[in-house]
């Protein structure tokens, strides 16, 4: 498939979310189809139907800035969605496919062995914890390297038994994977990923259906820790510099609340090698998600 299938399949994804009343349109009336009509989109865009249609099928392989601006402003694209229908067009020769990114920097993981508080963990696009600092995998056991985040995030139990905003956080997590990771024509570890993960999860299916894409930089995680209770950790993301699709992630609890307190019991019974304190190896044999020895990340 061309890139400008995958197009094709964002335009149709975006415009059946598209309210007839939010786009000054007549929402009376039968609708065969959920959202905007091919001639709705077309006429608002101001191009030509037969032009849009040859869009949607994959026929046109270089519609203009113009055009892909007018298609955003219709869609009601946020900045983001809009850089990722532009990048739709060009992503092939921006990230090549299968590109390699698993090598972390001796610096960077230097800086996360000396976070003994912190936790914090270093992705690559798919999902695929490549380092961690060494309080990540007590946090949750799924941020043990090796481990693919979105695979045990939607196939297991574990991170969703002990998330209390999982519900705000798994449309984050897919539009994230879809931002960094690009369109999976391109780059068949992706294709595996997300069929894989469809088949598994209805959940899953319908979000990479919906194909939002957001580099979301900062949030909240709600967990109920099974040792140390309830922590509300800050997220930041940063991409990592010179390397590509790298993603820093750290978890960090606000000062002089209970989840710094309790993270640092964490830490302590840790370092104390406290048996309470599930290694990470149990807790993905747990949650069904291991990785095999020498094997690949799933």
């Amino acid at each position: 498939m061309s890139t400008t299938s995958a197009l094709g399949r964002y335009l149709r994804a975006r415009r059946a979310m598209v309210r007839p009343e939010d786009a000054g349109l007549d929402s009376g009336g039968h609708r065969r189809v959920p959202g905007l009509r091919r001639e709705e989109v077309a006429r608002l865009a101001g191009i030509s139907l037969p032009y849009y249609t040859r869009l949607e099928q994959g026929s046109n392989e270089n519609p203009s800035s113009e055009v892909l601006n007018a298609l955003a402003r219709t869609l009601a694209l946020d900045e983001a969605a809009t850089r990722y229908l532009h990048e739709l067009t060009a992503r092939a020769a921006q990230i090549p496919a299968d590109a390699e990114d698993s090598d972390v920097s001796v610096g960077l993981r230097r800086l996360l062995d000396s976070w003994s508080d912190i936790s914090a963990i270093v992705q690559n696009r798919y999902g695929d914890v490549l380092a961690a600092s060494p309080l990540a995998p007590a946090v949750l056991p799924v941020f043990t390297p090796g481990t693919n985040v979105p695979a045990a995030a939607f196939l297991t139990d574990a991170v969703r038994s002990i998330c209390l905003n999982w519900e705000v956080l798994a449309p984050r997590l897919v539009a994230g994977l879809r931002a960094l990771a690009g369109t999976e024509e391109r780059d068949q570890r992706l294709l595996a990923l997300t069929d894989r993960l469809s088949a598994g999860s209805a959940h899953f299916r319908q979000l990479w259906a919906r194909h939002d894409t957001s580099p979301v930089q900062e949030g909240v995680i709600e967990l109920q820790h099974p040792d140390v209770g309830r922590l509300t950790l800050r997220y930041d993301r940063c991409l990592v510099a010179g390397a590509a699709g790298q993603l820093l992630v750290v978890h960090q609890a606000l000062p002089g609340t209970g989840t710094e307190q309790a993270l640092q019991r964490l830490a302590d019974l840790q370092a104390e090698g406290d048996p309470r304190t599930p290694s990470p190896h149990r807790g993905l044999v747990a949650a069904g998600w291991t990785r095999e020895p020498g094997g690949p990340i799933h």
